[in-house]
């Protein structure tokens, strides 16, 4: 028998792993458009002894279960924070520290704003809430360097990720870091991936900023070309009572550049 996206346990279908103390708060790691749980590899051992923590794929993202995929579902980023909230449901989990890195950081207001029950801190990394310019808003990127982008993911998925995974790690003085991101880019079923980008690249989360009530703090690395100072002072702005953090990492993706310092900057605040 087929399941369908019903009936799929979604333990099982977003490949959801624990790790540390089971009786230690919740943390919950999500990774970006691109990655895997695997991107938290160096950042999971700093939270082990205290923490209960939980990491999952996006589904169409690493072990996930792809035939769970739905691309009407996953039009929009409320498909994926669906997802998180039944992965809460499941483990039956409060008082949670959400840990959304890029994409995942809308995702995680998404899913506390539909359930802020279940949430106790949110950590947003290198969060952007809309990738588009638009009027006095800066998000990075006009219109047309996204229509080239995702044209460009279309044509040659694989070649895209060659070029365009090393831009997006920044650090490159250190190749390693920008290699690392390319292998999981590469790792991506890319026809998913696409969908995935243009949801969110093309997404508009601005007004979902003011309605966060859960505690929040952003985390906002330097030289970062995907989610540049000017955007995570904005989402800072939107959130009422936020915590702005200048981290010492750069490029996009602290959890490869900076994975010690990134969770430092995360433990000192729970």
């Amino acid at each position: 028998m087929t399941l369908t996206i019903e009936t799929v346990d979604p333990l099982r279908r977003n490949n959801v792993h624990e790790y540390g103390n089971p009786a230690g708060r919740p943390i919950v790691f999500a990774h970006g458009f691109g990655c895997s749980q695997e991107v938290w590899s160096r950042v999971v051992p700093h939270f082990e002894a205290d923490f209960r923590v939980i990491v999952f794929d996006h589904v169409g993202a690493g072990s996930s279960d792809l035939s769970a995929y739905d691309r009407a579902k996953y039009d929009s980023l409320q498909g994926y924070a669906d997802d998180v909230l039944e992965i809460l449901e499941a483990l039956d989990l409060r008082d949670v520290v959400f840990v959304g890195h890029s994409v995942s950081s809308m995702i995680g207001v998404l899913a506390a704003n539909r359930s802020p029950e279940r949430f106790g801190r949110l950590v947003l990394v290198g969060p952007s809430p809309r990738y588009i310019d638009d009027a006095d808003y800066l998000g990075g990127f006009t219109r047309a360097d996204i229509d080239g982008l995702l044209d460009a993911l279309d044509v040659n998925y694989l070649g895209w990720s060659e070029v365009m995974a090393p831009v997006i790690a920044g650090n490159a003085d250190r190749p390693e870091v920008g290699a690392e991101l390319t292998a999981s880019f590469c790792r991506t079923d890319p026809v998913i991936a696409g969908h995935f980008a243009r949801v969110t690249f093309l997404s508009d989360n601005r007004v979902d900023l003011a309605e966060v009530t859960v505690p929040t703090i952003v985390l906002q690395c330097s030289e970062d070309a995907i989610a540049p100072t000017v955007v995570g002072r904005y989402v800072h702005q939107q959130i009422a009572g936020s915590e702005f953090v200048q981290l010492d990492a750069s490029g996009h993706c602290p959890n490869l550049s900076g994975p010690d310092e990134l969770a430092e900057a995360i433990r000192s605040r729970l």
